[in-house]
């Protein structure tokens, strides 16, 4: 695949991936045909701290409860559905089970997207 006449090659992108996903490999298999070797982070293993994603959320454009999987079952056994939980509860508790975050998350300099759909990170790209 070439690389579209609208979409610029940036050097400095990072991925928030997990290879056990559909999507977040799918994504970065993007990148990497439109040229990009990304910086992959595999937050599983290496969990953003509670100031990296609250970075990660303003990037986004996101509240820590639309970042949340909630069909994760660490999701219901944490009670995470309370509407009564602050950001910061919210945020701890992705810090602490990881797997609650949406993925994959890519960063272009001082932006983000998630990779779903796949394709919604040529938008961030442009």
């Amino acid at each position: 695949m070439t690389t579209p006449s609208n979409v610029t090659t940036p050097t400095n992108v990072t991925i928030y991936h997990n290879p056990g996903c559909s999507k977040s490999r799918r994504t970065l298999e993007l990148l990497t045909e439109q040229g990009i070797e990304p910086t992959i982070v595999l937050y599983l293993e290496t969990p953003p701290t509670a100031d990296q994603l609250q970075l990660l959320l303003v990037q986004l454009g996101m509240s820590p409860r639309q970042l949340l999987r909630t069909g994760e079952p660490a999701y219901i056994s944490m009670g995470l559905g309370s509407l009564v939980l602050t950001e910061t509860a919210l945020i701890e508790a992705m810090v602490a089970a990881p797997i609650l975050i949406q993925r994959p998350i890519v960063v272009v300099g001082n932006r983000a997207t998630l990779g779903r759909p796949p394709e919604q990170v040529l938008e961030l790209l442009a």
